[in-house]
């Protein structure tokens, strides 16, 4: 009897199921925020990327729909078609601006932002190193470039060093890679040092600033930044839809290189431009973070108390190094972590188990915003302060 040539993803899928590994969607049936109304159920919030609480403030909203009135839902084509609008130059400006970089460009999304950049800086001719810790989109990016690849230990300079010193003679062009912030840990790249050392190679260094723009820095401008490396030569993409509240990715830099990626980019080149609505909104976001510090305060502030009050009362959680709004609290296994996240959201606290393959150890992943309030977590650490001590 022939077999379907289908017939591998139903064991595949159980195979998950025994790992632990398995996903599933929980339905959010409220306006973001400190606290949502998950699958029924109102809880606060950990889960999110919406560090500044702006995905569900009323001026971005009103931009929005603004948008839509004036251009309609959707931008019709790719920008070197029908696609491009005003408000994509106003956002693009705004970011450049934000950066201190000559120009920058929108894509519709930040994985869009680091597949196209890559693949368009380097080909089978090139060299990528990258941080073994690296978001999903700088990994794929990476392999369909089709330069050689080549991982060095997360945040690792001396490792970086020696495969410079092995490898790159051998390469016309040579690209670092690296998050400023890494989405599933916390800690910073250590950006200065990367910039010395692709300097010192004739390398491009590209840093993914995805969860630091409107997060750290003086003007919240990323880890550019906050390194003070503000106008040395280098790469930064990052995203609309995390502090910003919106939706879409962007690359800042020189104005030849963000003409060239005009030109070159695939994912920008053959892509609808980003919506209206999600261009206003992050226009709208952008205005803010500059005109509003005290936003990025309040989420510091949060930050430093959730750290006391972890180190003062869970002194036996093993808890990540964090320099951001992102700690985790990591744990033996995927079945205790599910298990945890379990108890954590029959406690009304939101907060994911990220598993293997995502990650290399198992852990709770706490995002704060700058919308918390201080009972928010005072809860959260008396709910896991409970949960480990019964379990």
């Amino acid at each position: 009897m022939k077999t379907s040539p289908y017939a591998w993803i139903a064991p595949s899928l159980e195979t998950i199921h025994r790992a632990d590994w398995y996903r599933s969607v929980k339905p959010i049936q409220s306006l973001p925020g400190a606290t949502v109304l998950l699958s029924g159920q109102e809880v606060i919030n950990f889960a999110s990327n919406d560090y500044l609480g702006l995905a569900g403030d009323e001026r971005l909203q009103a931009a929005a729909i603004q948008a839509v009135e004036e251009f309609g839902t959707g931008s019709t084509g790719s920008r070197l078609l029908s696609g491009h609008r005003d408000l994509h130059q106003e956002l693009e400006r705004a970011i450049a601006l934000t950066k201190k970089t000559e120009d920058a460009l929108v894509f519709s999304s930040g994985y869009l932002a680091n597949v196209g950049v890559i693949t368009a800086l380097v080909g089978k001719r090139d060299l990528i190193l990258s941080d073994q810790y690296n978001h999903s989109s700088l990994k794929n990016g990476a392999v369909l470039s089709g330069a050689t690849v080549l991982q060095y230990a997360h945040c690792n300079i001396a490792g970086l060093r020696e495969q410079l010193n092995q490898q790159r003679q051998k390469y016309r062009r040579c690209l670092i890679i690296t998050d400023s912030i890494f989405s599933m840990d916390g800690d910073l790249c250590p950006l200065r040092t990367l910039l010395d050392l692709a300097e010192e190679f004739d390398s491009m260094l590209l840093v993914d600033e995805a969860h630091a723009t409107g997060v750290i820095g003086d003007t919240g401008a990323g880890c550019v930044e906050h390194f003070g490396c503000t106008g040395r030569e280098l790469i930064q993409v990052g995203t609309l839809s995390k502090a910003l509240g919106s939706l879409g990715g962007y690359v800042a830099g020189s104005n030849s290189l963000i003409d060239f990626l005009r030109n070159r980019a695939p994912s920008w080149i053959y892509t609808t431009a980003l919506s209206p609505a999600d261009t206003a909104a992050a226009l709208t976001a952008m205005r803010i973070v500059q005109k509003e510090p005290q936003v990025r305060k309040q989420l510091w502030q949060n930050i430093a108390y959730l750290q006391w009050l972890i180190q003062d009362q869970l002194p036996n959680l093993t808890v990540l190094p964090s320099e951001s709004p992102i700690i985790c609290f990591q744990f033996s296994s995927p079945a205790e972590v599910v298990k945890v996240g379990n108890l954590l959201i029959e406690g009304g606290i939101f907060a994911p188990a990220i598993r293997p393959p995502t990650v290399p150890t198992s852990r709770i992943r706490i995002s704060l915003m700058a919308t918390h309030e201080i009972m928010h977590l005072e809860r959260l650490v008396e709910r896991l302060g409970i949960i480990c001590a019964f379990n």
